[in-house]
């Protein structure tokens, strides 16, 4: 039997940093159930050299990670989409496309560490807080029995990551 496949997306004003990694850590811990992705509602064009010197680090996968604008995923022939991320709170205030599908939608919001202003040393600690952050709620979020979960427990539940 083929186990079902779920589509995520991760959702930031700019995405350069934290949905990226998010994406990238996603796809490579998940990788059996999820297809990750990410995007902004604002994307500044770049990924953060920080956040791939990050994902570099944790030995994850970083080709084909780009900054795309969440319209991508609002098309028609988008993926269909089972569950969308904020992880900053600007894109979880902004007004989102309608998601085909109606996906399940959760905030977990990340401080930003694309706007630490400081010492080398400062900023690269911002962005592996951030990415431990991210990687601590999606392996919460790996070990929940979703096939087995009804759709108001998953909703809770993936709330709960988000303050965690």
């Amino acid at each position: 039997m083929t186990q079902r496949r779920y589509d995520v997306l991760f959702l930031c004003t700019g995405n350069s940093a934290r949905s990226i990694m998010a994406e990238a850590i996603m796809n490579f811990k998940g990788k059996s159930t999820f297809t990750a992705h990410s995007a902004g509602s604002h994307p500044t064009g770049s990924v953060r050299p920080e956040a791939l010197k990050q994902l570099q680090a944790a030995h994850l996968p970083t080709a084909g990670l780009r900054s795309k604008s969440w319209n991508e995923f609002a098309r028609p022939e988008a993926p269909k989409l089972d569950f969308v991320f904020t992880v900053c709170d600007n894109a979880a205030n902004e007004v989102c496309p309608v998601w085909p599908g109606q996906p399940m939608t959760a905030h977990w919001g990340v401080p930003d560490p694309a706007a630490v202003r400081g010492t080398e040393a400062e900023v690269e600690r911002a962005f592996r807080e951030a990415f431990f952050t991210l990687e601590r709620r999606i392996m919460l979020f790996l070990s929940l029995p979703l096939a087995s979960l009804g759709g108001l427990a998953i909703k809770k539940e993936i709330d709960n990551i988000g303050r965690q």
